[in-house]
């Protein structure tokens, strides 16, 4: 199924209308869930978020969704990933949701509007190709850990043994150097206007803190998604990028956030000269990055390192990463 939290590029948060709803459908929040259903989630949660930080693979591959068996090792690697995210802490649901697919005619690229007694708070999760059944999102954090883990488990209703079992997760950590989304997205906020690369970038890390699911939509985000789409001019418009540095020219294809140091890093992608030596590999990464920085010095104060990924006959590779006050 290409709905799995570990496979992230198969889960999107799609614009509201790129999915029509459809009435076979139904999201119930935390709120509004019987007490029942919420202790039931809650527990299993917990237990499976517990053997995430524990690394105890025995407990996940157990109780793994019968649909999802072909797909372990995936999962495995996205539970190891998240082991030093949730070190630490304890752990406490925030969010439960239960999402009704059963009167689904098939499998579907699917929408759960999932809104509170009021109405007025929306929660949109998009999944696609959902086979009919019944789901549940348990969004969890790691209360203390030193990262502020946030997990994400997402549950299928196993109908022929009669209970909830791991059907995906998926974790970020909650903080970077002690500052959470909120201060990234107060620091792009106040940036947009007199650095916007650094403000797109500090948006960001506000987004990708803030939640550990990609497929999750909500009147907050939204918000942070259109201020940063306000930002002019938009850093992503100007790749392919080049930049002069000495008697070379250098074209920088793009430049993304990177947090799997588990710092605010960004990670640039350039076109290499073919040098395959590592020492002169890095040299030329060296250069490059020096040439972004010299173009756009407010990252240099707002991130912590750059990654250099070298593109050679159109593949990508990794050279190095270095702290920002290494590049010259």
């Amino acid at each position: 199924m290409k709905w799995k939290l570990w496979a992230a590029p198969a889960l999107l948060a799609l614009p509201l209308t790129a999915i029509p709803r459809a009435a076979a459908v139904t999201c119930t929040t935390q709120a509004e869930m019987t007490a029942q259903d919420r202790d039931m989630l809650s527990s299993v949660a917990v237990h499976l978020a517990a053997a995430v930080a524990q690394q105890d693979y025995g407990t996940l591959q157990a109780g793994l969704f019968p649909a999802e068996a072909s797909s372990w090792n995936g999962i495995r690697d996205a539970a190891e990933q998240a082991a030093p995210l949730l070190a630490g802490g304890q752990l406490q649901v925030r969010n439960l949701y239960l999402m009704d697919a059963s009167m689904q005619t098939g499998t579907a690229d699917t929408q759960f509007f999932c809104s509170d007694s009021t109405g007025e708070l929306t929660v949109t999760i998009t999944m696609r190709a959902l086979p009919p059944g019944r789901y549940a999102l348990a969004l969890a954090e790691s209360e203390g850990a030193k990262l502020d883990g946030h997990i994400g488990i997402i549950l299928g209703w196993d109908a022929a043994n009669g209970g909830w079992k791991l059907a995906g997760l998926s974790a970020h950590q909650g903080i970077f150097d002690s500052h959470d989304g909120v201060w990234y997205w107060t620091r792009g906020r106040a940036l947009a206007h007199t650095d916007p690369w650094s403000a797109w970038y500090s948006y960001d890390a506000a987004r990708y803190l803030l939640i550990p699911v990609s497929f999750l939509s909500s009147p907050n985000l939204q918000k942070l998604d259109q201020e940063q789409a306000q930002i002019q001019p938009a850093p992503p418009k100007a790749f392919p990028l080049s930049l002069q540095q000495g008697d070379r020219t250098w074209k920088i294809d793009s430049l993304n956030l990177d947090p799997s140091l588990h710092e605010p890093d960004l990670a640039m992608a350039y076109e290499s000269t073919g040098v395959t030596d590592p020492a002169a590999l890095r040299t030329e990464a060296t250069s490059v990055m020096s040439a972004l920085l010299k173009a756009q010095p407010g990252l240099r104060a707002n991130f912590h390192g750059l990654w250099a990924y070298a593109i050679r006959n159109g593949n990508r590779a990794p050279v190095m990463e270095l702290p920002m006050s290494q590049i010259p």
